[in-house]
C-alpha cells in the first residue's frame, strides 16, 4: 500500500518538520527514530551539545528489551547490556529475607524479566541509529524558550543555551505539524501548555554512587545477591548491577544507593570522602574501584494531569516521575515514545484523525500511575529509618514470605487505561505473549521472524477468511496484516515452535488476537463472528480519516 503523508495537503514548504521533539535523551531520540524510519521529517532539539557521560538509569524490563529488538538491539547478545539469572532480594538489617521478586524467569513477552545497561552507551547507540535517517535533523546546544500552536501547526522558539555559550544570542524558530516535549522533569513544554502535575507528596533524597570496580565484585562476595535491597533503618541501601564495564568481558559496573537520613546534609554526604566511607563495608576503596558518579537525587511520585493538548504531547520525565525501586522510570518513557510513534505516523500519513492522541493520554497515564504507585509502595518498605517501624515491617513481611512458602513474587502485569482496545476481552490492554516461531525461512521470536504492527493472528485459523472484505480493507488502511499460526506439521505460514501461542490462546479460550504496533493486545476473540465484532470495535476507536474511508469504498 502506498504511504500517504498529509504534508502534501498543506504544502511541505511551510513546515520545517512534521514533528519537533524537545529533548534529545533516550525517549526523544527513540521517538525520532520511530518517525524517521517511516520517512517523517523530524527536528530534535537538545539543550546540550555534548551527551551527558555519566550513568543514570541502569535497568530496563522485558518490554523494553522487546521494543529495542525492533531496532536490532539484542539485549541477550549485546556487549553493552547484561543480565543476572538471579532473584531480587529484600533483606532486613540481620540479612534475613523479607521479600523476594522474580527477576530470574523468562517473561511472557519472550525476553528476560530484567536487564542492566550503561545509559551513556545506550544513548550513543540510539543517536547513531537516528543519524542513519536523513529526515531527522538534530539541533544541539539550543534550549526551547517558547511555543505557540494554532489549528495547523506548532511554532517552537529556541535559542543558544547560555550555560554553554554566553556570547551568542542566536535564536531560531521551528514550525512543525506536531510537537513532543521529552524535556525532563522541569519541562518547558509542559509549563508552556499550562498542564498541571498531580503530585503524591512523596519526597526522599538518596545518594547515588555509580562504581566501576577493578575486580569481579559479585565473585568476591559469595553468598551475597547480585541485586538486592538492604532494608536497614540505620541506612536503607540499594545494591544493584550498573551494566557492563568499558572493557568487554572485564569487571562490570555496580551501583549503590543510600537514603539520606533525617538531619543529614545531602551535599555533604555526596562528597567523595564521605562516599568512600559508605563503601568501605562493601570492600570498595579508591585503590580497587573508580567512583564514576556521586549525586543526590530526590525521588518523587507525580504525573501530568493530561499528556496531550492540541498538537502537542508530553513523554518521559516531562509527563511522569516515579521512585526507582521498581526500575520502571526509563521504561515508562520508552513506552510513551512507542505509543506516540505509531499514532503520529498514522496521523501524518492521513490514516487516522488527530484526536487519537487523546487515547495516548488516557492509556498511558493509567499505565504510568500503576508503576508510580507500585514504586511508591516498594519505597514505603525500604524508606523506614525508625527502628520500631522497621521491626514491625520485618515481622509482617517474614510472615507473608512463610505463608507463600518463600515463593518469589512475579512481576506485575499492567493494563492500559481506556483507549484503543476492547476491555471485555481476555488479555486485552496487556502486553501480548510472544514465543519462538518458524516463518519466512528462519526461527526466532515472533517479532523478528514475522514482524510487528497491526496484526490479526489466528491459532490454527486464517483470520483473512474470518474478516469481511471491508474489514480487510480497513486493516490494509492501517498497514496491518493477518497471520495464521499453527503447530509443527501443519500448513500454517507461521509455526508455533514451542507451543507458546497454543498455551496462551487455548488458556483464555481464544482463537484470534488483534495486536497493536506497540505489542499490546487490542482484543481477543473465540470465533469468526466474535472476531468481526471485536475488529469493528477496535477500528471505531482508531477514527479512520475521511480519506481512508473513501479509499476503502
Amino acid at each position: 500500500m502506498t504511504s500517504r503523508n498529509n504534508s502534501h495537503q498543506h504544502g511541505a514548504d511551510n513546515f520545517d518538520a512534521d514533528v519537533a521533539i524537545v529533548g534529545g535523551g533516550p525517549v526523544g531520540t527513540f521517538l525520532a527514530i520511530l518517525l524517521g524510519k517511516a520517512g517523517k521529517k523530524v527536528t530534535l532539539v537538545e539543550r546540550w551539545s555534548q551527551a551527558y557521560g555519566r550513568p543514570r538509569a541502569v535497568t530496563y524490563d522485558h518490554e523494553i528489551a522487546r521494543i529495542l529488538a525492533s531496532l536490532g538491539i539484542d539485549s541477550e547478545n549485546d556487549e553493552a547490556i547484561n543480565y543476572h539469572d538471579e532473584l531480587y532480594y529484600w533483606k532486613n538489617a540481620e540479612r534475613e529475607n523479607i521479600h523476594i521478586v522474580d527477576w530470574q524467569s523468562l517473561s511472557a513477552s519472550g525476553w528476560r524479566v530484567r536487564y542492566w545497561f550503561n545509559q551513556p552507551e545506550l544513548e550513543t547507540r540510539l543517536t547513531n541509529i537516528a543519524a542513519q535517517y536523513p529526515s531527522i535533523t538534530r539541533i544541539t546546544g539550543f534550549e526551547a524558550i517558547e511555543l505557540q500552536q494554532d489549528s495547523d501547526s506548532v511554532t517552537l522558539s529556541i535559542k543558544r543555551n547560555p550555560l554553554e555559550d554566553q556570547q551568542s544570542s542566536e535564536s531560531r524558530q521551528i514550525r512543525a505539524r506536531y510537537l513532543v516535549g521529552a524535556d525532563g522533569a522541569n519541562s518547558m513544554v509542559r509549563q508552556s501548555l499550562g498542564i498541571e502535575n498531580e503530585d503524591k507528596g512523596y519526597f526522599f533524597d538518596w545518594l547515588i554512587l555509580d562504581m566501576l570496580p577493578k575486580f569481579d565484585y559479585v565473585a568476591s562476595r559469595p553468598g551475597e545477591p547480585a541485586q538486592w535491597q538492604l532494608c536497614d533503618p540505620k541506612r536503607p541501601t540499594t545494591v544493584v548491577p550498573g551494566g557492563p564495564g568499558p572493557v568487554p568481558g572485564g569487571p562490570r559496573r555496580r551501583r549503590w544507593e543510600y537514603m539520606v537520613l533525617p538531619n543529614e546534609d545531602p551535599t555533604e554526604l555526596a562528597k567523595p570522602d564521605n562516599a568512600w566511607e559508605l563503601l568501605k563495608p562493601w570492600g570498595l576503596t579508591p585503590e580497587n574501584a573508580e567512583l564514576e558518579r556521586s549525586a543526590v537525587y530526590r525521588f518523587q511520585a507525580r504525573w501530568a494531569t493530561v499528556w496531550n493538548k492540541g498538537r502537542c504531547a508530553l513523554a518521559g520525565d516531562a509527563a511522569h516521575l516515579m521512585p526507582p525501586f521498581a526500575g520502571e522510570g526509563l521504561c515508562a518513557g520508552i513506552r510513551d515514545a512507542l505509543a506516540l510513534g505509531w499514532r503520529l505516523n498514522a496521523i501524518l500519513e492521513g490514516r487516522v484523525q488527530p484526536d487519537i492522541l487523546d487515547s495516548y493520554s488516557s492509556e498511558r497515564i493509567e499505565h504510568a500511575k500503576y508503576y508510580i504507585n507500585f514504586s511508591q509502595e516498594l519505597g514505603s518498605i525500604i524508606c523506614i529509618a525508625d527502628p520500631a517501624q522497621a521491626a514491625e515491617r520485618d515481622e509482617r513481611m517474614k510472615r507473608d514470605l512463610v505463608e507463600r512458602n518463600g515463593k518469589p513474587v512475579a512481576t506485575d502485569v499492567c493494563q492500559l487505561g481506556p483507549g484503543i482496545w476492547c476491555p471485555e476481552t481476555a488479555h486485552a490492554g496487556e502486553l501480548s505473549v510472544q514465543g519462538v516461531v518458524e516463518a519466512n525461512g528462519k526461527r526466532d521470536r515472533f517479532d523478528q521472524a514475522v514482524g510487528f504492527g497491526w496484526m490479526v493472528v489466528g491459532l490454527d485459523a486464517d483470520p483473512a477468511h474470518a474478516l469481511s472484505l471491508e474489514q480487510k480493507r480497513s486493516l490494509d488502511l492501517i498497514a496491518g496484516h493477518t497471520v495464521r499460526i499453527g503447530s509443527m506439521g501443519t500448513d500454517s505460514e507461521v509455526v508455533d515452535v514451542e507451543g507458546t501461542y497454543a498455551r496462551w490462546l487455548n488458556g483464555i479460550g481464544a482463537t484470534y488476537v488483534i495486536l497493536r504496533p506497540d505489542f499490546y493486545v487490542a482484543a481477543t476473540a473465540s470465533s469468526p463472528e466474535d472476531l468481526r465484532r471485536r475488529f469493528d470495535e477496535v477500528v471505531s476507536h482508531l477514527h479512520l480519516t475521511e480519506l481512508s474511508e473513501q479509499a476503502a469504498a
